[in-house]
């Protein structure tokens, strides 16, 4: 059975499908069933500028003001690659490499993200940034 082609309009930043049954649920208060959906979630956010889902999905011992969060200008974001995602209870990472411009100059962001799941809730605790070989 052939993948039905998503309009470029509906389609999710993240690269999973269409963005009303991707991420959107997410940014709308849905609660991510794992760290990579969160994670998925939450580049989308960046992407439409969804700050207020990234500062609520943030864990409140490492989370930025939602001031500094809205005045980050990240570039244009281009794309996601999700590399390995691994979990244990409530803690999980995920590891992924995001595409993105900032002043013309292409970027990649590849980190890997901690996450902890509290009352149910995955929230983002911090990334670290492996060393390129």
């Amino acid at each position: 059975m052939a993948k039905r082609k998503v309009a470029a309009a509906d389609a999710c930043p993240c690269g999973g499908g269409n963005y009303a049954t991707c991420c959107e649920p997410y940014h709308r208060g849905a609660l991510a069933e794992t760290a990579e959906k969160l994670m998925r979630a939450r580049y989308s956010a960046f992407v439409k500028g969804e700050w207020e889902f990234v500062h609520r999905t943030w864990d409140e011992r490492t989370r930025p003001s939602l001031a500094d969060l809205q005045s980050d200008d990240g570039g244009k974001w281009l794309g996601l690659e999700v590399r390995r995602h691994t979990a244990q209870q409530d803690q999980a990472s995920v590891e992924f490499v995001a595409r993105h411009k900032v002043d013309g100059r292409a970027q990649r962001l590849h980190e890997i993200s901690r996450f902890v799941r509290e009352q149910g809730q995955w929230l983002y605790v911090d990334g670290s940034f492996p060393e390129r070989k």
